[in-house]
């Protein structure tokens, strides 16, 4: 009897992983095409005035108001790294942003009813508000910490 190979693992032709990745970027299209979409229809609809309404440059409220805001418009992570970028170019504080950013991965007010179905209602909220919490205590970390370096 030979020695056994362990943990050798075929690798992937470079068609493969090309053909993967197409597939990949393929299924996102429709994300990207959204995402474009809307921040067309955030430049139409939500003029600079209104963002600079909503977030007037005051750390506390900025930052409570960034984080009800991302927590009612939920999404996945590499949304909110466009958004806020946008929303950071359109002059809103970077309190606002970290915690919108936070909130809207963190915290899920649309889909609330369907987490009390599936965990119970106690569960569902006590997550959600100790997100929230935590979305602006994060923010007020993240930004004390870039403006140190």
């Amino acid at each position: 009897m030979g020695p056994e190979k362990t943990g050798t693992a075929k690798t992937p032709k470079f068609t493969d992983v090309l053909s993967r990745a197409g597939k990949s970027m393929a299924l996102s299209l429709p994300i990207i095409l959204s995402l474009l979409f809307f921040f067309g229809w955030m430049q139409i609809f939500l003029p600079r005035k209104v963002l600079l309404y909503l977030f007037r440059g005051q750390a506390l409220s900025d930052t409570l108001t960034g984080a009800l805001l991302g927590s009612i418009f939920t999404g996945n992570a590499a949304n909110s790294y466009i958004i806020g970028g946008e929303l950071l170019q359109r002059g809103v504080s970077l309190f606002a942003v970290a915690a919108f950013m936070t909130a809207w991965v963190t915290v899920g007010i649309t889909q609330l009813p369907a987490e009390v179905a599936f965990l119970g209602r106690r569960f569902a909220v006590a997550r959600n508000c100790i997100s929230l919490l935590l979305s602006v205590m994060v923010a007020v970390a993240a930004v004390w910490t870039w403006r140190m370096f």
